[in-house]
C-alpha cells in the first residue's frame, strides 16, 4: 500500500461537490439510486470499490468543467460529462492520498491536462502495471498540472491526481 508521495496526491470528488451531486448532477438531473448487486463499482467519494448489495447514487459529473471553473479558464472541447457512483449519504472519504488500494490491478487511462484544461498526454494502465511510475512519468512533464484517471472500457472519470 502506498499512502502518499512528495510529488502528487490522489483526490476523490470533494465532499461539498458530492453533496451537490446528491441533489442535482452536472447534467441538471436528480441522481439515480441504484443497488450494486455484484459490487466492485468504483466510488468517487471515498475511492474504494462498492460492496455487493450496496446502495449507490449514479450521477453525471463534469470534472474538467469544475476544475477549469475554479481556475477561471474555459475547458473548451474537453468539457465532458459522465456517470460516477457516490454514496447516497456522507462517508469518511479516502483512507490516504496515494493510489486507491481497491483500484490497483484495474485497467485505467491516465489523462494529463495542462493549465489551460486541455489534454497534453496520457498513459494506459494495464492490470499488472504499477501506477506510481506512470504517474511520476506524466508529472515529469512540466506542462502537466493535473491527471485524471478514467475507466478504460466506459471512459468514466475515477479520480484526479494533483501535483503538489
Amino acid at each position: 500500500m502506498k499512502t502518499k508521495t512528495a510529488t502528487y496526491a490522489v483526490q476523490a470528488i470533494a465532499p461539498d461537490v458530492v453533496n451537490q451531486l446528491r441533489v442535482r448532477d452536472d447534467a441538471g438531473n436528480a441522481p439515480a439510486l441504484v443497488v450494486d448487486d455484484a459490487g466492485g463499482s468504483p466510488l468517487r467519494c471515498c475511492l474504494r470499490a462498492s460492496e455487493p448489495g450496496e446502495e449507490l447514487l449514479l450521477a453525471s459529473y463534469a470534472p474538467v468543467r469544475r476544475w477549469a471553473a475554479a481556475r477561471g479558464i474555459d475547458p473548451g472541447p474537453y468539457d465532458e460529462v459522465g456517470p460516477v457512483f457516490v454514496h447516497p449519504r456522507p462517508c469518511a472519504g479516502p483512507v490516504h492520498e496515494g493510489y486507491p488500494d481497491d483500484l490497483r490491478g484495474t485497467p485505467r487511462v491516465l489523462r494529463a491536462y495542462g493549465a489551460d484544461g486541455h489534454i497534453v498526454g496520457g498513459w494506459q494502465l494495464n492490470p499488472d502495471d504499477d501506477p506510481e511510475p506512470a504517474i511520476e512519468g506524466l508529472f515529469a512533464d512540466p506542462d502537466v498540472v493535473v491527471v485524471h484517471a478514467r475507466a478504460v472500457v466506459f471512459g468514466c472519470f475515477t479520480f484526479a491526481i494533483e501535483r503538489r
